[in-house]
């Protein structure tokens, strides 16, 4: 019989030809076989079922890697398809494919799906995992693939083959009676979905195109554990308290209007937040050498096609014309600190130059994606430029890891790292790219920064580590960025003197720490619930004078703290000391401070902390003195 070797681990096995993960998986042990759900082999994610025929090294998912929570949820989506065929007929299947969190599948259908629907899917559902079908792959040639999909009356799909290249692989599955085009890989069978929920229904174009027909999507998560699926119902259930468009309008930090989509208000308190995050991010990059710029929001379009811009980004990009000319709205702000940079000279000796920039972009996205300030079309990032000889790149990419790493431990967030590289969509050699991917790689291991590859997922200039938050209730967020950049240099002719006195190339990184302030600050509404702690909040402390009478002694208060740069505001209404205290509450203030006879003979206040209730009286003095430590120490 023959055999194939097989590493797992870094261990080398012999089996036999045409055994399958899943029997080795049986073989290594039965708590892994029973929790395995897909395989790598040599590279490549496949079934369980999948038959080896030659030497490999092998890896093993379960739901605890990212590659078997994908599996999983894709299978899930075939399963809530088969169930929506089922009870639907006339629905005409396009994708449904699993994403961050769940799955999603689009349906064509002429009336539309009801809440009461998704009930009866659900029930379906857990008919079809009940049954524990197989999920069976089947390899089909072009030709009998769009014949088998023209007599299932799925256009949907034909068009997907017909676009498929002519040498692709074609697989279908199937599960039961059901059969659906698909490049795979699946879990073993339906019976392994042990919890699920459909979440929501939403609109979407068909291939993401506004010109196509509106499709139908259902959105839902599962999991191998109901235990599973509990915690995940309460972590949203959380999530809908914590909604930053909803404590935004409550807070008075933001608002958006029906007169300008994706285009935020911030209001006074909004500002107070804005302002207190530029000026830590000025004074933090300041101590690191970094010089603050300001660049056009318009500029001429021949300046977009020679950056790339307009070949890789112009879909996303505003136009309009000055005396007759083309001019773009900037998505991006590299090309104008390229421009600043291109303005003078520069010695080998002005190296590393760092430019910060506060800069507005504007992109165009889709009303439908569109998402209070998560996702908007006109935002601010905390841009820098850093334009270096090639010998500098290691040291600068590990410097701005540390600023990063600072930035997000004062914020209380921990974060994982990915690195991304080539996209498709890219511009350059690949010497270069494999250059700067390799810079990045070495920089991270400097640093002993475990990191996840993203492959493909670099910006069209050049390959990037991104930083992805986690917030207090476990969310990600990917906010920072640093991008290694040779590309621009050469397009704009960027040079420096060198030693040698010859004009050499720099290089350059492009780098945000917040990402959008707009969006950190709905980040940050979320992971404190509009909590903010006593340094980022836009009022500090509100004076709640318990009558009429008191009012004289509460302003003189206020005056005083105002004088100590302390945000405060006072509560001069008519109304009951009861009612202004959860008045107070609900604006989720750090400090009520409470004054009446006692607090106006002695020159103190009562202090009530929105995290503890009364902690007693203090004097005006050793108020102030603890909301500075507090300032001081960013808490």
């Amino acid at each position: 019989m023959e055999q194939v070797t097989v590493n797992f681990r870094g261990e080398a096995r012999t089996y036999p030809r045409g055994i399958t993960p899943l029997e080795i998986a049986e073989d290594l042990s039965k708590k892994l076989a029973k929790e395995a759900l897909v395989a790598k082999l040599n590279g490549t994610i496949v079934d369980l079922s999948y038959k080896i025929n030659q030497d490999c090294n092998l890896e093993l998912f379960t739901f605890e890697d990212e590659e078997g929570r994908r599996a999983f949820w894709h299978s899930t989506s075939h399963v809530m398809a088969q169930a929506v065929k089922r009870l639907f007929p006339d629905a005409k299947l396009t994708i449904g494919p699993s994403i961050e969190e769940g799955f999603y599948y689009d349906f064509d259908r002429d009336e539309s799906f009801t809440p009461q629907d998704l009930e009866k899917i659900e029930k379906e559902m857990e008919k079809i995992v009940s049954e524990d079908y197989a999920f069976l792959r089947m390899d089909i040639a072009r030709e009998e693939a769009i014949k088998k999909l023209r007599e299932m009356d799925e256009p949907y799909k034909v068009e997907l083959v017909q676009d498929l290249p002519e040498d692709a692989d074609i697989s279908f599955y199937q599960q039961g009676e059901f059969v659906d085009l698909c490049a795979g890989p699946h879990i073993p069978s339906t019976g392994k979905i042990k919890a699920f929920k459909l979440t929501s229904l939403a609109g979407a174009y068909w291939r993401g195109d506004e010109h196509n027909k509106m499709l139908q999507r259902i959105y839902g998560i599962s999991f191998p554990k109901k235990s599973m699926l509990d915690e995940y119902i309460t972590r949203i259930e959380e999530a809908k308290k914590r909604d930053h468009r909803k404590l935004g309008r409550e807070l008075g930090i933001f608002s958006m209007h029906e007169e300008g989509p994706g285009f935020p208000f911030f209001h006074p308190k909004g500002m107070v937040l804005w302002n207190i995050l530029t000026d830590f991010w000025r004074k933090e990059h300041k101590k690191r050498g970094y010089y603050e710029i300001k660049t056009p929001i318009i500029l001429n379009e021949e300046l977009w096609r020679r950056s790339g811009h307009w070949d890789h980004y112009k879909e996303n990009m505003y136009f309009t014309k000055i005396d007759d000319e083309d001019y773009a709205v900037k998505p991006m702000n590299c090309p104008g600190g390229i421009l600043l940079y291109k303005n003078d000279v520069h010695s080998y000796k002005e190296l590393p130059l760092r430019l910060g920039e506060l800069g507005i972009v504007h992109r165009h996205e889709l009303s439908g994606v569109l998402h209070g300030l998560m996702r908007v079309r006109c935002f601010t990032q905390d841009d820098a430029h850093i334009f270096m000889t090639p010998s500098q790149i290691e040291e600068e990419i590990m410097g701005v890891i540390d600023l990063v790493d600072h930035f997000y431990s004062i914020f209380g967030f921990k974060y994982h790292v990915e690195l991304s590289t080539r996209p498709e969509n890219s511009m350059g050699s690949d010497e270069l790219w494999e250059k700067a991917t390799d810079a990045l790689r070495n920089a991270l291991e400097k640093k002993g920064l475990p990191y996840k590859v993203n492959e493909g997922d670099g910006a069209f200039y050049g390959p990037k580590i991104d930083f992805h938050l986690k917030d207090s209730i476990g969310r990600t967020w990917q906010c920072g960025t640093i991008q290694l950049d040779f590309q621009m240099p050469e397009k704009f002719d960027l040079t420096y003197v060198g030693p040698d006195g010859e004009k050499h190339r720099p290089v350059m990184i492009h780098r945000v720490i917040f990402g959008s302030i707009e969006r950190f600050i709905g980040i940050l509404i979320e992971h404190y619930a509009g909590a903010f702690p006593v340094w980022l909040s836009p009022v500090q402390a509100r004076i709640l004078p318990i009558s009429e009478k008191h009012m004289d002694y509460a302003r003189e208060v206020k005056e005083r703290l105002e004088e100590a740069d302390i945000r405060v505001e006072l509560d001069e209404r008519n109304e009951k000391i009861g009612y202004k205290i959860r008045e107070a509450q609900i604006q989720k203030l750090p400090y009520m401070l409470i004054v009446g006879d006692k607090e106006a003979n002695s020159g103190s206040v009562s202090i009530r902390q929105r995290e503890v209730g009364d902690v007693g009286s203090r004097s005006i003095e050793e108020f102030i003195a603890e909301v500075k430590e507090k300032e001081k120490n960013k808490q």
